[in-house]
């Protein structure tokens, strides 16, 4: 799997590792996207919550490429997906910084200690907070297979607590490591869509990773996201979307031609066919059959700027340019020259396509019958609620519910607030509705 979304030859990644370093935060982007689509959203905010950290991602209609990304403040200089990651997840550890104010991540517990609850952490996680504020289920966690260690978690934070001078009661802390961490992604989210120039009231909110359906639809009502979608195997999404992943090949060419007001179209077509033909004669060296689709593509600037935009060719190339220029940083240059910089050829051969809902997506069942308490208190805006509490396995499709409400699967836990309804759709996603 490549940072671009698709994947490629053994060889070719042993030849070109660097195209691999995002693979698996990709393949999370290809599986929100395909399982969307499935429930009839093409514009979608990716959200990939998972113990270390989250990813966000924007796909307005289809999957596009970030023309400057880069990892650890370094520049990667291959086609990568627009992932923007921060330090926030399951694992991220509290702390009181020097002013006295609560801090979460990004450092974290990791796998090992990990977070109180698993058992052997001695410093307050996400996890810990959730499982306080009686949002993660102790007997349901993987399925049953794992019990968290509720009372140890308490014990153990409180006199972490105590150690840090701090009077809070554990509901308090807990309900403020939450607001924290969800001020982190919340920013993440805001770098994706509205620092891009998107309205995320027009797209919908794809939360997967094991904790992502804990906080999703608090993100969602911060940034008044009118739904969200839980996919089935929310755990797997990011493996499933590597399986539903097309083979892609990547091609680009540094050029610096100015243009004012029209397009030089003999010459960028010629420039075109010869990395076709040499996409051709790849795909054969490494024996893929099948014809590839191309998407031809260039990175534009004005004269004198030092970032492109990167759109697709077509005969309205300039204008498409100042439209997006207008829509991203507010404002055009008239009269000033363009430059081409980069022509961009993308090769997709399509692979077996998943059909989600028959396939990979199947509802899961319930193995373990009906929970034995229907509902708990969960703390809910500083009050404690009666809250619902479902087997995934075990919701009717297309029954309408309501919050508060907590659903519990193998390798998620979905919150569902107050005021909140959802439901199960034809392809087993949950598709719940903020307002």
């Amino acid at each position: 799997m490549q940072s671009s979304g698709g994947i490629t030859a053994l060889s070719a990644a042993a030849r070109e590792p660097v195209r691999t370093v995002l693979s698996g935060p990709a393949g999370g982007v290809v599986g929100a996207a395909t399982t969307a689509r499935a429930s009839g959203f093409k514009n979608i905010i990716a959200f990939d919550m998972g113990g270390t950290s989250t990813d966000a991602s924007l796909v307005e209609g289809e999957v596009k490429l970030a023309t400057d990304a880069q990892i650890a403040g370094l520049p990667i200089g291959v086609p990568m997906l627009d992932i923007h990651t921060v330090g926030a997840g399951g694992g991220s550890l509290a702390r009181f910084d020097a002013a006295g104010v609560l801090r979460v991540g990004p450092e974290s517990a990791g796998a090992d200690p990990g977070p109180i609850c698993y058992g052997r952490g001695l410093q307050p996680t996400v996890t810990d907070a959730n499982l306080m504020l009686g949002r993660l289920r102790p007997t349901q966690f993987l399925g049953g297979e794992f019990v968290l260690d509720e009372p140890r978690a308490r014990a153990i934070t409180k006199e972490w607590l105590r150690k840090q001078g701090s009077n809070l009661s554990l509901e308090t802390f807990a309900a403020g490591m939450i607001r924290v961490v969800n001020a982190t992604m919340e920013k993440a989210l805001r770098v994706v869509s509205i620092e891009r120039g998107r309205d995320p009231r027009q797209f919908v909110l794809v939360a997967f990773g094991g904790a992502g359906g804990l906080h999703a639809c608090a993100l969602a009502e911060a940034l008044s996201i009118p739904q969200v979608i839980v996919p089935a195997f929310p755990g797997a999404l990011s493996a499933l979307g590597i399986l539903s992943s097309d083979v892609v090949k990547d091609y680009s060419r540094t050029i610096l031609r100015r243009v004012s007001r029209a397009l030089p179209q003999v010459w960028l077509n010629r420039e075109f066919v010869a990395l076709e033909k040499r996409s051709k004669s790849d795909f054969a060296a490494e024996a893929w059959r099948g014809k590839p689709d191309y998407q031809r593509t260039v990175d534009l600037r004005y004269r004198g700027q030092g970032y492109e935009l990167n759109l697709p060719l077509s005969k309205n190339l300039l204008r498409d340019f100042e439209q997006e220029h207008q829509r991203r940083y507010g404002y055009v240059h008239p009269n000033r020259e363009i430059e081409l910089v980069t022509l961009r050829l993308r090769a997709v051969l399509q692979s077996y396509r998943i059909r989600v809902g028959v396939d990979a997506f199947v509802r899961p069942r319930a193995k373990r019958g009906p929970l034995s308490a229907p509902e708990a208190p969960v703390l809910f805006d500083g009050k404690k609620q009666k809250t619902k509490l479902y087997d995934r396995g075990e919701l009717t499709p297309n029954r309408m519910y309501k919050g508060p409400a907590i659903v519990t699967e193998y390798s998620a836990t979905t919150v569902i607030p107050p005021g909140h309804s959802f439901r199960i759709d034809k392809v087993a996603n949950i598709i719940i509705s903020t307002h």
